[in-house]
């Protein structure tokens, strides 16, 4: 979960959700700059964040009871091999834009645990040579591809998690597929923008679903999840223009 608190609890963004951001965000991306095998790579957005654990016991909670944002936990094994098992049941290429996530988001931890450096070793020697070589795809070609799905979910964690800066200050997103730093702003009219502008659309909106919950802290996940189930729904949107 994507966690904020706000003046009257937490506003609540699912990391599935905030998947759907990034797929709208890359639908817009240039036609004549897109990676090959698009469908799949597209897929592979909405599906970068699956695998979560199951709602029970207290895995979705703080010590003291609070929904846990997804940057208090640092990683799982588990969850990163169910992640890229959804993918593989789908395409390889699906699994290879996963397996390339987990590298990205985990390869500064080695060392820290067996467990993980045995999966990050399989998947840099093993599971990412095969499946560019199943799809006929070049080194190259598959780093392209994943620096695109990294663009795009960095640019909707920093809708999600609010962080565009006030008064027309630029925050640089990511360093894009074709290795250029983009930024994005605020206008006085609430419009964002993105410098360069790496969009085929001068102007187009996209959303997310968020929920608000008033109450503070859960005994267990099932109440977490029920408290969910009853919020109320508050759709995010934002307007990109050139």
């Amino acid at each position: 979960m994507i966690v904020t608190q706000t003046d009257k609890g937490w506003r609540i963004i699912h990391q599935q959700a905030h998947g759907l951001l990034a797929f709208q965000l890359a639908l817009q991306w240039q036609v004549d700059k897109r990676p090959i095998h698009w469908v799949e790579t597209l897929v592979a957005l909405t599906e970068h964040d699956d695998g979560q654990d199951a709602w029970e016991g207290k895995n979705h909670l703080t010590s003291a009871g609070a929904p846990m944002d997804f940057q208090v936990l640092e990683y799982s094994v588990e969850q990163a091999r169910k992640m890229i098992q959804i993918g593989l049941e789908k395409s390889r290429w699906n699994a290879l834009m996963l397996s390339m996530h987990t590298s990205f988001l985990y390869e500064s931890k080695r060392g820290q645990d067996k467990d993980l450096d045995t999966f990050l070793d399989q998947q840099r020697n093993d599971n990412q040579p095969k499946w560019r070589r199943q799809y006929g795809a070049t080194k190259e070609e598959a780093e392209y591809a994943y620096s695109f799905v990294q663009w795009c979910d960095a640019l909707s964690l920093i809708l999600c998690q609010d962080q565009v800066p006030p008064e027309q200050r630029r925050l640089e997103i990511s360093i894009g597929p074709d290795k250029i730093p983009y930024f994005i702003l605020q206008r006085k009219d609430g419009t964002l923008g993105v410098e360069p502008w790496p969009f085929e659309a001068a102007t187009f909106d996209v959303h997310v679903e968020s929920f608000q919950l008033v109450q503070l802290a859960f005994s267990s996940d099932n109440e977490l999840y029920n408290a969910l189930q009853d919020a109320s729904i508050e759709v995010l949107t934002w307007r990109f223009s050139k």
